[in-house]
């Protein structure tokens, strides 16, 4: 394993004390959690938004913090679910009195340790519900989830909720177009290499040289089919026919489109999926809106990317259009 770390225990903290640091203006890391809050959080009547989840999946879920998007993020250790105390924490951070959303990933232990703080918060008076997030086409049940799992269409998620909270909306509408961009929401992923979660310090599976994982999870959960490696044309079809298949979208319709990248693919070939996504929507008569392509949900260092899209109207068109500034996203 190399890695560029000190020691293993110590990568999360170290992760989240040096973003505080080097953004001072921008968060602020909860002294004895791992928690990275806004600067200038709670906003008073504004509707409050976390994130959360495992780490490692940089820059998930702390670089959508800022104006137009969340609040807080959250982190567990490397693919572990944070726990309910500091979940907690981040929920009581960003109360500005019009209550607090939390947006997290369809997994087991995400599910468990969530509702446990959101009941926690409650019974101290707060006014706290729900997003979870589930739009990974790939499976129905996984290893670790009952229902679909959430990947790195989260960011459309956040995005619109981001939105419709820094409009000061109320809470109720805050979590209806929120869960509604969800219902809009499908994705799929595939995986060229594994990657090394520093506890384990080797591989967490493997795939031969010619080998492609096609409907893989964030953290290396088997996908739909392990198969030779074919051209991006070939790949790029795969992942977002079975996204759009599965509304089923219709020529006329406008969507969203975000290739994400899972920390080793280089943008170079992000850009060559991208660019067979938009040739097979556009033969199907489907208008892209807007796209995104980076690396918004990682899994370490796993080369491979995944496809998301989702599905507008003039509501959530109006919401995804509305600026955002976050420590690695920004929109004017």
């Amino acid at each position: 394993m190399k890695k560029l770390i000190n020691r293993v225990e110590d990568v999360v903290t170290e992760t989240l004390e040096g973003v505080a640091r080097l953004h001072p203006e921008r968060v602020r890391k909860l002294p004895g959690y791992h928690v990275l809050v806004r600067r200038d959080a709670p906003v008073p009547g504004k509707v409050g938004l976390i994130a959360g989840g495992g780490s490692g999946h940089e820059p998930a879920f702390w670089g959508c913090v800022g104006p137009g998007m969340m609040d807080a993020g959250v982190q567990g250790d490397v693919f572990t679910s944070p726990t309910p105390d500091h979940i907690l924490a981040a929920l009581k951070a960003v109360d500005g009195g019009a209550g607090v959303i939390q947006i997290y990933n369809n997994y087991t232990g995400d599910v468990m340790n969530f509702d446990m703080a959101q009941e926690m918060a409650r019974a101290e008076g707060m006014k706290v519900d729900t997003i979870v997030v589930n739009d990974d086409v790939a499976v129905e049940n996984s290893t670790y989830t009952v229902g679909r799992r959430g990947i790195a269409g989260n960011f459309f998620v956040q995005k619109i909720a981001g939105a419709a909270a820094a409009r000061m909306m109320p809470f109720e509408r805050v979590l209806a177009v929120g869960k509604k961009a969800n219902e809009n929401l499908r994705s799929m992923g595939m995986a060229l290499t594994s990657c090394i979660v520093p506890a384990k310090g080797s591989p967490t599976f493997s795939l031969g040289e010619d080998e492609m994982e096609i409907g893989m999870g964030l953290h290396g959960e088997p996908g739909i089919e392990r198969t030779k490696l074919r051209p991006a044309n070939e790949v790029a079809e795969l992942l977002v026919s079975k996204a759009a298949d599965d509304f089923p979208l219709k020529g006329g319709e406008t969507v969203a489109v975000l290739v994400n990248g899972l920390g080793a693919t280089p943008l170079m070939e992000l850009y060559i999926i991208g660019r067979a996504v938009a040739g097979y929507l556009a033969e199907r008569g489907i208008k892209i809106y807007r796209s995104y392509v980076g690396e918004f949900a990682t899994s370490m260092e796993m080369a491979g990317c995944s496809v998301s899209l989702l599905r507008l109207d003039d509501e959530l068109i109006s919401l995804l259009d509305y600026p955002a500034d976050t420590l690695t996203f920004k929109q004017v």
